[in-house]
């Protein structure tokens, strides 16, 4: 499994880019000259929905509603799918669902479920698609919902919201990394590079650094006799090992901690203070764990259901879904980047 972690480093007036100095430390701490493999780069969108005009008086006894967010990532490393992240739908009728009635979707999340496909192509519990009105057992510790759409259908899906959706809801942010450099030292890739907002107004907010590692897994052996696989670029294209046994959640959290301290270790070396952190992420894991929960129960984890003209009518990307070998890959590490993206919210 591929476990990474992200770390911020804020800019100030003084110093608008930490890039310089992470370079430097590279070469100076590492016996291992870094020698750059590669480009990289990212873009991110947060949105927010409306805000109530009523006071809070006006909800009493109810409380007064918490905002409700939704962040769309790409990736360049991961070119085969956009990544969004969506709050939960909290004020769904609950008597209805629990008594197996059906509710109409919200724009949102049905919007959402169409452009990411068949549902057997989807990580999300059947709960989690239905906005988590009932709890289970894969119930959503972060209060958001993960969903990967095909790279063709994740630009129009943002313009989708931004033009039929904009009274509902707000465009606060865009950031990219436009021009990242990729690292490999030892067992770990690195991809550093300056974070600047795009709008509502250009300005430089800081760099950041994104830790993966590559060496064997620290719980299984097994793990370290089955390579993972690489796409052309070098990075990871899944986010499972399919070749060993599965494993438990108690097992997948403990390789988790594990790997997250190795993480941390090596970025202390570099004496960098006051960055932020996300590794151990809420729901981080949730998609591996719900594979080998799958695998012990001897279900196929490439099931497919049969293309129909009923399907080309439904949603985007639903073909291109079918093509896309790993719809969980990076999902985990979006997580961290939008985590760690959080600004005017």
């Amino acid at each position: 499994m591929t476990i990474t972690g992200v770390f911020f480093i804020p800019s100030n007036p003084n110093a608008p880019s930490a890039l310089p100095i992470l370079t430097e430390r590279l070469r100076s701490v590492f016996a291992e000259e870094p020698i750059p493999i590669g480009r990289w780069a990212l873009e991110h969108k947060l949105m927010r929905d409306t805000p109530s005009c009523l006071p809070a008086s006006a909800h009493a006894p109810n409380p007064v509603p918490k905002p409700k967010y939704m962040q769309f990532l790409s990736l360049t490393h991961y070119p085969n799918h956009g990544f969004i992240y969506a709050s939960e739908a909290t004020d769904l009728p609950q008597a209805s669902v629990a008594a197996g009635g059906s509710h109409r979707q919200t724009p949102l999340l049905g919007t959402i479920s169409a452009a990411a496909g068949p549902p057997q192509a989807q990580a999300q519990s059947p709960t989690a698609a239905a906005g988590g009105a009932a709890p289970s057992s894969n119930a959503s510790q972060s209060g958001m919902i993960m969903r990967t759409v095909p790279l063709s259908s994740y630009g129009p899906l943002f313009q989708h919201f931004m033009r039929a959706c904009e009274p509902f809801w707000n465009h606060r942010h865009t950031v990219t990394v436009p021009a990242g450099v990729v690292y490999d030292i030892g067992d770990f890739r690195l991809r550093i590079g300056d974070v600047r907002q795009t709008f509502p107004q250009a300005r430089a907010r800081g760099t950041v650094v994104e830790v993966e590692w590559k060496g064997p897994s620290p719980l299984t052996s097994s793990s370290s006799s089955s390579p993972a696989n690489f796409n052309e670029d070098g990075s990871s294209d899944s986010g499972i090992d399919v070749t060993t046994e599965p494993l438990d959640d108690s097992e997948i959290d403990a390789e988790y901690a594990l790997v997250a301290q190795l993480i941390r270790d090596f970025w202390s070396q570099l004496g960098i203070e006051g960055a932020r952190e996300a590794i151990l992420v809420p729901d981080v894991g949730k998609e591996i764990k719900e594979q080998h929960r799958r695998r012990r129960a001897g279900e196929n984890l490439k099931r497919k259901k049969p293309r129909t003209h009923d399907d080309d009518e439904e949603g985007w990307g639903w073909w291109d879904i079918e093509e896309d070998k790993n719809p969980d890959a990076g999902v985990d590490l979006a997580r961290q980047y939008m985590e760690i993206y959080r600004f005017n919210r």
